[in-house]
């Protein structure tokens, strides 16, 4: 009865939650009228919605952390014999999504990142090479596993130049890892990837923390390397606050991956989606446990956001063939959007991206960003001396060797998030924006 009672009172409380929060969203308005007006009196258009609106977790997933909080049961390994935890239902339902054979969940895709690099042999000391754009977790956890990260430079698609990834490893011949990153879902050309990689006898890794659902030659992103990970991380396609996973089909990296999170003893009999107890052996008492688990918690707000992924996916897509189209009809002489590589087959638009072209001054540049955050619309310069994706605030790991290719992308390479919670119409408002800032910056009436 007391279960019974407390369910009831969370699942009232977490309801209450998600409706204010639904219902209540931040809104941001043209500080000169009360109204919060879209178009205010110098004949602007003004965004009035939160850029960082995240997907909402659907009730089912509500429900389940609701029931698992009556019970306190959301430790991963704390079920009953014969009991499948809710972590391990949520492993089974990513690695079908993905089509891998063995996933584990993690507290982060960090840890998932970093994990992929111990588990595939990578010894204190050792080179990675991986893009010089990127997000800073990315070399952070190349530190986190013991690497140094070595930078490959990025095109003005944001991807890997595959032509500097070859000299790279000419280069570095004592270099084993590759490491590449599908930053913003934008993958780079797999194929000459791996070929290069096989050339030099590297081991390539996947960073899909911002690819899920991207498919590469009809195949999830993530198949091409020995490993990959995903995000579940707030702003990413699946939304559990912080989570990741690790997925592979290589049952010896599965196995250490598991023992690492913190499968201790015999846990690992606990989990679905890991090898046989041969893989096992002796794992738990000759490498350490690092306590990356995911929580039941975590995996129950994530399962049913699995099964809304590919409509999710189609809403997006749609609205950025849309808000894309509208801005190179209108001011494509002043902007380049990135195009897909040849290879992919589904990608996943849940931001957009466009870089100025060079006739834009760096004054220029931040007035087109200060009109854009005038009238309502945040975008975000990758090139600013205060952002985590911008090779030069990575301190920890810096890069020894020049970058000029990665470094002018940045200096006009712009960021700007489509929240999926958005109406359609508020994506005309950005368009709008855009392309009033971008003449107003450069005083074209």
């Amino acid at each position: 009865m007391a279960h019974t009672r407390f369910a009831k009172l969370a699942m009232a409380a977490v309801l209450a939650i998600s409706m204010g929060i639904e219902s209540d969203a931040m809104v941001l308005t043209d500080p000169r009228t009360a109204s919060g007006a879209k178009v205010g009196e110098t004949g602007r258009t003004f965004v009035t919605r939160d850029i960082k609106t995240p997907d909402p977790v659907p009730l089912a997933g509500i429900e389940e952390a609701a029931s698992l909080m009556s019970t306190g049961r959301m430790y991963r390994y704390n079920t009953k014999p014969g009991e499948k935890s809710v972590v391990s239902a949520c492993e089974e339902e990513i690695a079908a999504y993905t089509g891998h054979k063995y996933c584990v969940a993690l507290n982060s895709c960090g840890s998932a990142i970093m994990l992929m690099m111990k588990t595939s042999g990578l010894k204190q000391g050792d080179k990675v090479l991986s893009n010089a754009f990127t997000f800073g977790a990315v070399p952070s956890a190349i530190e986190h596993a013991g690497g140094k990260a070595v930078y490959v430079e990025s095109d003005y698609n944001h991807v890997m130049d595959v032509d500097d990834l070859e000299k790279k490893l000419i280069a570095h011949p004592d270099c084993n890892h590759v490491l590449v990153s599908h930053m913003r879902g934008k993958v780079g050309d797999m194929d000459a990837i791996l070929e290069a990689c096989n050339r030099h006898d590297a081991v390539l890794l996947e960073d899909c923390a911002h690819s899920l659902g991207v498919r590469w030659q009809d195949k999830h992103t993530g198949h091409i390397g020995r490993a990959s990970a995903i995000s579940s991380q707030s702003y990413k396609m699946i939304n559990s606050g912080e989570g990741g996973f690790f997925l592979t089909d290589d049952p010896d990296m599965a196995a250490q991956c598991a023992v690492y999170a913190g499968a201790y003893e015999g846990l690992s009999g606990k989990h679905t989606t890991v090898p046989g107890p041969e893989h096992f052996e002796n794992l738990p008492v000759e490498i350490p446990n690092y306590s990356l688990r995911m929580s039941n918690l975590a995996a129950a707000v994530i399962r049913p956001q699995i099964l809304t992924l590919e409509d999710r996916i189609e809403k997006y897509n749609r609205r950025y063939k849309t808000l894309s189209e509208a801005l190179i009809e209108s001011v494509g002489e002043h902007m380049t959007i990135p195009v897909n590589t040849p290879g992919v087959t589904t990608p996943v638009h849940d931001s957009i991206q466009f870089n100025l072209k060079s006739h834009f001054s760096g004054e220029q540049v931040q007035k087109f960003i200060k009109e854009c955050h005038a009238h309502g619309l945040p975008v975000e310069l990758f090139g600013a001396k205060s952002n985590a994706r911008n090779f030069i605030n990575w301190g920890f790991a810096p890069a020894e060797e020049p970058l000029p290719l990665t470094a002018e992308m940045l200096s006009r390479a712009l960021d700007c998030r489509m929240p999926l919670m958005w109406d359609d119409s508020d994506f005309e408002d950005m368009a709008n924006v855009i392309i009033e800032s971008i003449h107003a910056a450069l005083d074209d009436n």
